[in-house]
């Protein structure tokens, strides 16, 4: 932005350069296609040379369109193609008609198809914003009902080569309220209400035709985020939304700079840079806005992972309390476990949850340990990049068998875990926080089996370990909180997961204190949901979708601890952490105390 307000643009400039590398991977590129409100310089090299650098955008120039934030942060710079880029929008842009100098949105995707040998790449993500200036057609006289049908006819055209060409992300915002922009306002009220309705109207007949066509797009509700900053200026940081904030009020934005602005901080006071146009400001929110909907659905899909990392963690414990039962008789056992989540450094997500399971189990005295467990615990975990978080209590029953010989042993478990979800998604609108809470339930159902063998004869006992969990988890949907454009819902969320690990363990008996290392190599044979799924509250019926969440299915534990007496009680005090997991690792420590009834 161009003369901006400090604390906005630190911000801004601190989540594109935080977020850029941790996130870069989710979409392997950005691609525009539409009008003016995307297009970042199409028109620059048709200015003086000596211009170029503070203008050729339709906002208040320098300032990034939002198309170069939402670029930037997925790893990209959003130029413009005819300076090497892949914004392929242009001022002055129609659905299906050649406006003047400017390319029709569906002649943009033609040739870029063409250029990309009719395909499109299903990684990438891609803008489809348009119909704008269409409107401002039937504004000027064209006929309303032909015009619209035939711009809405476009959109599904233009979706629907991108879609044919293998695209799998396409985003399509509908138009901001037209009729709330200086140049409505200074038309009167009849003027204003006429294109209210227009672009209402097409917002629409647009989704509704992408819906009927069976076209899964990501909706943007700019319709509605525009008209909630103007019924509250200050709490995005403007004090004028009405005026331009370039001058002359009638001029176009496309020269606007710092020598021709209203006032000197124009380009993050003023909601438009001109007649039509929004400024530097509105675009920054505007890109916030559009992340919030795009990452979302991820910030979501991180609740069933919790639980599955926690769930591993917590049969662990139990598998190696098995393993550590001495004598014949009943029992009883209790501990407790601190399991620490932590993901691209924290930008992703993080968290702790401290646990605690109590058991009491039966041993004929030849190796044979049969019993049941309970536990509870609870996962407080921080979205990062000021996002949010979640808490995540769990409640378990559970029950175990196992038998110990010489040299070999085996064991098997099995769970039910109960899952009471809150998450509170924060979204950052330029200055503004919106709050959206909501709360759920789910549940885990676990199997485990675990085996080894142990070679010596002496105190060093090592041998072979081997392991298979299942987890099946579910999350009901949620509905959140703070009806607005950016408040989401979200369907049922399901995850299996199928670990085996397979890997060496080591102890040496003391007599009173058994330290023990035991390292795995694991692998995940389920295949984590493709993607991640919610939908705008305020356009509803169209569920959209965006990549889920990746992880390595191949990755290391490590779990380091000792057995040793302590006050006449059995205790088992150790740490555990994941290697080789490429984005973060899961850590805990434990303790174990265990004595006879």
């Amino acid at each position: 932005m161009s003369a901006p307000r400090p604390l906005r643009s630190a911000l801004a400039v601190a989540l594109a350069l935080a977020a850029a590398p941790a996130l870069a991977g989710e979409y392997s590129g950005t691609v525009f296609f539409g009008d003016s409100l995307t297009d970042s310089g199409h028109f620059r090299n048709q200015l003086p040379e000596s211009v170029r650098p503070v203008t050729g955008k339709f906002t208040t120039n320098p300032s990034l369109v939002w198309a170069e934030y939402l670029a930037r942060y997925y790893g990209g710079d959003g130029a413009t193609d005819n300076q090497g880029g892949e914004n392929y929008a242009q001022g002055g842009s129609r659905v299906t008609v050649q406006n003047g100098a400017a390319e029709s949105t569906v002649s943009q995707i033609t040739r870029y198809l063409a250029a990309n040998g009719g395909q499109a790449d299903p990684g990438a993500l891609y803008t489809v914003w348009t119909g704008a200036n269409d409107i401002f057609a039937v504004a000027a006289g064209a006929p309303a009902q032909s015009t619209i049908a035939t711009a809405v006819g476009g959109v599904v055209q233009a979706v629907g080569a991108l879609d044919a060409a293998g695209a799998r992300y396409i985003l399509v915002p509908n138009l901001p309220d037209m009729g709330i922009t200086p140049n409505a306002i200074a038309a009167g009220a009849a003027g204003q209400a006429a294109l209210t309705q227009l672009a209402s109207g097409y917002n629409t007949a647009m989704y509704g035709a992408l819906a009927q066509a069976g076209y899964r797009v990501i909706p943007l509700d700019t319709f509605n985020m525009l008209r909630e900053i103007v019924a509250s200026p200050a709490t995005y940081g403007f004090r004028n939304v009405t005026q331009t904030g370039c001058l002359p009020p009638s001029g176009s934005s496309l020269t606007c700079n710092p020598t021709s602005y209203a006032a000197a901080d124009a380009a993050s006071a003023y909601l438009f840079a001109d007649g039509v146009h929004p400024s530097g400001g509105a675009h920054a929110i505007l890109a916030d806005y559009a992340l919030s909907v795009l990452e979302g659905p991820r910030l979501a899909a991180v609740v069933p992972h919790s639980a599955a990392v926690v769930g591993r963690s917590r049969a662990e414990q139990v598998a190696h309390h098995v393993g550590a039962r001495r004598g014949a008789g009943l029992g009883w056992w209790g501990g407790v476990r601190g399991d620490g989540q932590r993901y691209e450094h924290g930008d992703f997500y993080d968290g702790m949850a401290p646990s605690g399971l109590f058991g009491v189990d039966w041993s004929d005295g030849n190796g044979l340990v049969a019993g049941g467990f309970l536990g509870y615990g609870r996962m407080d975990a921080d979205f990062g990049q000021r996002r949010g978080g979640f808490t995540q209590a769990d409640s378990t029953i559970g029950g175990f068998l196992g038998w110990y010989g010489e040299k070999a042993w085996v064991n098997a478990q099995a769970s039910y875990t109960r899952l009471d979800i809150d998450v509170d998604r924060e979204v950052v609108m330029g200055p503004a926080v919106r709050r959206h809470s909501g709360s759920t339930d789910g549940d885990n159902t676990a199997v485990g089996l675990a085996a080894g063998y142990g070679f010596g004869e002496g105190a060093l006992r090592h041998g072979p370990v081997a392991g298979l969990l299942w987890q099946k988890i579910g999350v009901d949907g949620w509905t959140e909180s703070n009806l607005s454009s950016s408040a989401l819902a979200y369907p049922d969320q399901d995850l299996d997961s199928l670990v085996g690990s397979l890997g060496w363990q080591a102890s040496f008996d003391t007599g009173d204190f058994v330290p023990y290392l035991r390292a795995t190599w694991d692998h995940e044979f389920e295949d984590a949901p493709a993607e991640a799924r919610a939908s705008l509250q305020t356009v509803p019926g169209l569920e959209y979708a965006v990549p889920g969440l990746v992880q390595d299915d191949d990755f290391a534990t490590v779990v380091l601890g000792a057995r040793f007496g302590v006050f006449g009680l059995q205790a088992d005090l150790g740490a555990r952490t994941t290697a080789e997991r490429k984005g973060g690792a899961d850590n805990g420590v434990f303790l174990t105390l265990a004595g006879g009834f």
